[in-house]
């Protein structure tokens, strides 16, 4: 047997490749195995195990290529060198997308919203509809989907109005409305409960409502509604609103 590989040399090289291979084969299939049980276990979504599993791949490749060619003969300072290149040149081209792929992971991990959810983040408001290692996809009220990369949303503040109700889960959406001091303000909270009691068996709880600035030209009032369906926001909020100023105007002219 040695005098085999005495005579044809190239043989262990042949050999150490095939090893290699088979190495790096059977740790992609445990590795492989073992992030899908992970991902399964912890109920992250398919495009998060798609790129867990895709990371741990190029990771094992990159592993086989630098051992080859350390079988093949390349010498190790040579070895060094392009790893640091190429490791320095991925790294450059790839900071923002390498920085959208650990937000995204922490995201998803710490899952301060869900898919459905009507969430405020910065000046975007809507309900989730996709969650990504990349992006966090948001409808809007006019019907338009924004994307937000998820290393935008950690340096945003995040407002997630789904709460605990008694016997289910809720939405509860505040919004703000002013008035001038045309009418006092016995007669602004009557109307204010006018309409309220309108909604009061149509929703799964009576709109509510509280001052939260009273100034010498307006009082501005906080009003909340409560929904199961994060959608119901966009019917009724605005439904609401324009019943809130109908009244107000009516009552207004009456009062002159």
């Amino acid at each position: 047997m040695l005098e085999i590989f005495a005579e044809y040399p190239y043989l262990i090289t042949i050999i150490w490749l095939l090893i290699i291979g088979i190495v790096a084969a059977v740790i992609e299939r445990i590795v492989t195995r073992w992030v899908k049980r992970f991902t399964a276990r912890t109920e992250l979504p398919p495009d998060v195990e798609n790129g867990l599993v895709l990371t741990a791949r190029l990771i094992i490749v990159i592993g086989a290529l630098i051992a080859l060619m350390h079988v093949g003969g390349v010498p190790s300072d040579i070895l060094v060198s392009i790893s640091a290149l190429g490791g320095a040149a991925v790294g450059f081209a790839s900071t923002r997308t390498i920085g959208n792929l650990i937000a995204g992971f922490y995201l998803l991990l710490a899952r301060p919203f869900h898919v459905g959810d009507y969430v405020r983040i910065d000046s975007v408001e809507g309900i989730v509809k996709e969650i990504t290692i990349n992006y966090a996809k948001i409808l809007t009220a006019t019907n338009s989907v924004v994307s937000i990369s998820t290393q935008r949303i950690l340096d945003k503040e995040i407002t997630n109005y789904r709460f605990k109700g008694e016997e289910s889960t809720l939405y509860c959406y505040g919004f703000e409305v002013s008035f001038d001091h045309s009418l006092p303000t016995e007669k602004l909270e009557e109307l204010l409960d006018k309409v309220a009691d309108r909604y009061a068996e149509t929703l799964p709880k009576k709109p509510g409502y509280k001052t939260t600035k009273l100034t010498r030209l307006d009082r501005t009032y906080m009003l909340y509604i409560y929904v199961e369906d994060p959608q119901d926001i966009f019917r009724f909020q605005p439904k609401i609103l324009r019943e809130i100023i109908e009244e107000w105007e009516n009552a207004k002219a009456t009062s002159r």
